[in-house]
């Protein structure tokens, strides 16, 4: 099976490539602009699987699709939130040339949008699953999981702080660069209103069961299609709440001023600045190489009122291969012969939490569940 990753040498790119080379049954193609980068990725990096350096801007590459004919495509380049007013144009090609489609994005209108390709995906036997990440795949599975058993859910609150040693790509940084310190739509007390992009925060401690808990962390509102698609999953809820509590605490601490400043209107945004941050970011390193994830559900059983969370701990350089498992995992079904429906729509319903099993333990990334 052949599978082309757009941004193939970036970070999300490069570490689902990387979890894909133990399967022999694949040919990768490591796709991006810079040729010479994708071709030193392919030398670096030796598995079972065959890797290929391919040249391509995801804004013109249907021509190559054509050439390369791919079983499927992977978009993990970004940002998301940036891709103009033709977003979906490198979904309609690859419908053209024949092949299914995954993508990584964190953009909440980019994930609930892609719905409307639906009709044409079935109509080419296509699939085109959107928002394979973290948020919203792992969240809504972890979701349905802790709401076994429930009458109903009332509250949804989820948070992911990665370790401080953790490399961050600069195209996660442009796109929190375009939202922090404006309007995000989230769901609060039963009404859709407005928060403020990286400025609304709340505390959360990250504390598996049996394992040193992190230390309490402040996270910062982010704007990821959880807080559309969950409210689809669970139209009871009443409030939606997704964050990222990035560390050390003076990096978040500066993060949240600079979005501040954004808010009270002394900057327009902080789009302009983001190769600046990208540079802080990935700078300022210092602490445990400890990350995390939390989600918390309140909902309703009989008379009582529970509340329930799941937590997630990974120590080393584990934490960063979790937004990449749910297109491995995908890609993995495939080579099985367990294709997804054909269909346009956001992922987060096309994986359970025991399909993130295998990757996890292979990082020995510990998670548990913990009940009030």
């Amino acid at each position: 099976m052949k599978v082309l990753i757009v941004g193939g040498y970036g970070v999300f790119g490069g570490r689902l490539a990387e979890l894909l080379l133990d399967e022999g049954r694949l040919t990768i193609f490591i796709g991006g602009r810079d040729l010479v980068q994708a071709e030193k990725f392919c030398s670096a990096h030796q598995g079972m699987a065959r890797l290929l350096a391919v040249r391509l801007d995801r804004l013109n590459c249907g021509e190559v699709l054509r050439d390369l004919k791919p079983d499927i495509v992977v978009d993990a380049s970004g940002p998301f939130q940036a891709y103009g007013d033709d977003p979906y144009r490198l979904v309609r090609d690859c419908f053209a040339a024949g092949a299914d489609y995954i993508d990584l994005a964190d953009g909440a209108d980019f994930v609930a949008g892609i719905s409307a390709l639906d009709e044409l995906a079935r109509k080419n036997g296509r699939f085109a699953l959107s928002g394979m990440s973290s948020f919203p795949v792992l969240t809504a599975a972890v979701v349905r999981k802790l709401a076994v058993g429930l009458d109903s859910v009332d509250q949804i609150i989820a948070g992911i702080a990665p370790s401080p040693r953790s490399t961050v790509g600069i195209n996660v940084i442009r796109a929190i660069a375009s939202y922090a310190g404006r309007p995000v739509k989230i769901l609060r007390d039963g009404k859709w209103g407005t928060g403020t992009g990286f400025f609304d925060s709340k505390y959360l401690v990250v504390q598996v069961p049996r394992e040193r808990p992190l230390p309490r962390i402040r996270f910062a509102l982010t704007d990821v299609p959880d807080l559309k698609v969950l409210s689809w999953d669970w139209p009871e809820v009443k409030s939606i709440w997704m964050g990222a509590g990035p560390t050390p605490a003076l990096l978040h601490r500066l993060l949240w001023l600079a979005a501040g400043l954004v808010k009270l209107g002394w900057l327009s945004s902080l789009a302009p600045l983001a190769p600046l941050m990208n540079r802080v970011v990935n700078t300022v390193r210092w602490g445990e190489h400890r990350g995390g994830m939390i989600v918390e559900i309140t909902g309703g059983r009989a008379s009582a009122k529970i509340k329930r969370s799941w937590h997630l701990l990974a120590e080393g350089d584990g934490g960063p291969y979790i937004p990449s498992m749910a297109a491995e995992a995908i890609v993995r079904r495939c080579l099985d012969g367990k294709i997804p429906r054909s269909g346009a729509r956001p992922g987060h319903r096309d994986l359970e939490l025991e399909d993130y099993a295998p990757s996890l333990a292979r990082y020995a990334i510990k998670t548990g569940i913990r009940e009030d």
